[in-house]
């Protein structure tokens, strides 16, 4: 397949050569998209989405701007022209008035990425070409109905069913390997030494989804220690002068840090597929191991305390207190928990397990929370039941440590109220 996707690019590189001096070259970008969305032949509409991906990547900032107005105004969908194919379906319900309505109501850019999306290679730049767009929709809020048009078609093109599962090891190629190091999003990778501690001892796990499209570019990752208790430290994870644990004595595998690698995926999960698959493998390799558990920071538990909780309320509490009240008790939009990583494993069925002072000291850890890190519990045979009651009932499964901690708090609330 590598080698027929070669020879089709290189079919249709030569094509483009050819037509960009004679017809295409010099028109203007929103011409092209226009010929290109209006166009049936196939070589030619590979040719034309050659040559405006080309276009494209030659823009600057005010260009792109440009292009995307292109694609959110003069390609949106004609509202009288949906109320009217709404209309002739609700009267005469059929495959033609729904095929119509469906027509109807689908913006012209839509076919237009999928189009784009023909040419090999392509996802990757669409990909890039969200990334620049997400750049700019908080200041130009109308641009938000083509980024919802760009997941839309990502949803489908990146759901599970296309994604590989590659482990990541230290005889993985060099530019997969650097990916890892550019990536890595929780703790950062300092050097090449950093990354063989973290992928070359035998007690070490890393595992990636890769999409078909883009063979040489990770989409998430997630980095895994084996060992034979429940970790509460990241320094002593990645410690440099750390003795390897023989296969045989583990009995756990933490999960202690998830990175998300395309910014212009931003809002297409990941992670819950993730881990899932992952804990199956490892399970089916390990059978020994027995726990399943996160060592996860807390990225906004200062942040809370110093601009959102009341102030003086919890001046008798301590850190690990005051990190099991907010992990659980603090509520953000639709009631949902105010930390990003405790509302991704809690919705993936995992539990709040414990809080570890001193467990990640770096400048980041510090500033974010105090140092402070959490485990989240992926009990196999509660997962289901846990997503079920957080998703349906907001009720965030604790363990008895954590719960003791909150009603401390609770309890210092109500001497004080």
């Amino acid at each position: 397949m590598s080698l027929l996707a070669d020879l089709l690019s290189t079919m249709f590189d030569r094509e483009t050569a050819y037509r960009s001096k004679t017809v295409w070259d010099q028109k203007p970008i929103d011409d092209l998209i226009l010929e290109l969305i209006s166009n049936k032949g196939e070589v030619t509409g590979m040719t034309l989405a050659l040559q405006i991906l080309a276009k494209y990547r030659e823009m600057n900032g005010q260009e792109k701007l440009a292009f995307f107005n292109i694609l959110a105004y003069e390609m949106d969908i004609d509202a009288n022209q949906v109320k009217m194919a709404l209309k002739a379906y609700k009267e005469a319900p059929s495959k033609t008035s729904y095929k119509l309505f469906m027509a109807a109501s689908e913006p012209k850019r839509q076919e237009f990425l999928r189009r784009l999306n023909q040419v090999p290679g392509s996802t990757a730049d669409l990909v890039m070409m969200r990334k620049d767009l997400l750049k700019y929709t908080k200041e130009y809020p109308l641009l938000g109905a083509l980024d919802l048009d760009f997941k839309h078609l990502f949803v489908s093109w990146f759901n599970r069913g296309f994604l590989v599962l590659r482990p990541i090891n230290w005889r993985s190629p060099a530019h997969i390997l650097e990916k890892i190091i550019e990536y890595e999003a929780v703790h950062s990778i300092d050097s090449w030494e950093d990354l063989r501690r973290r992928l070359k001892p035998v007690d070490r796990r890393c595992f990636a989804f890769f999409h078909p499209s883009m063979p040489d570019d990770p989409l998430i990752f997630v980095e895994v220690a084996l060992t034979n208790e429940i970790s509460d430290s990241i320094q002593t994870i990645l410690a440099d002068d750390r003795d390897a644990l023989e296969l045989s004595s583990v009995n756990t595998a933490v999960f202690y840090s998830i990175s998300n690698c395309q910014q212009g995926l931003a809002g297409i999960s990941f992670g819950n597929s993730l881990i899932k698959q992952v804990v199956k493998d490892l399970s089916t390799e390990l059978p020994n191991l027995t726990r399943f558990v996160t060592l996860s920071p807390i990225p906004k538990f200062t942040d809370w305390l110093e601009n959102v909780a009341e102030p003086g309320l919890f001046e008798h509490a301590d850190l690990r207190q005051l990190a099991a009240y907010y992990l659980t008790e603090a509520k953000g939009v639709n009631e949902s928990p105010y930390d990003p990583v405790a509302r991704f494993h809690l919705n993936n069925g995992a539990m709040v397990h414990s809080v570890h002072l001193n467990a990640d000291v770096s400048d980041n850890g510090m500033m974010q929370s105090s140092g402070v890190m959490v485990n989240y519990l992926y009990d196999l045979s509660m997962i289901e039941t846990n997503h079920e009651k957080y998703t349906n009932e907001k009720e965030i499964p604790m363990s008895k440590e954590i719960r003791n901690l909150v009603q401390i708090i609770n309890k210092q609330k109500l001497r004080t109220a």
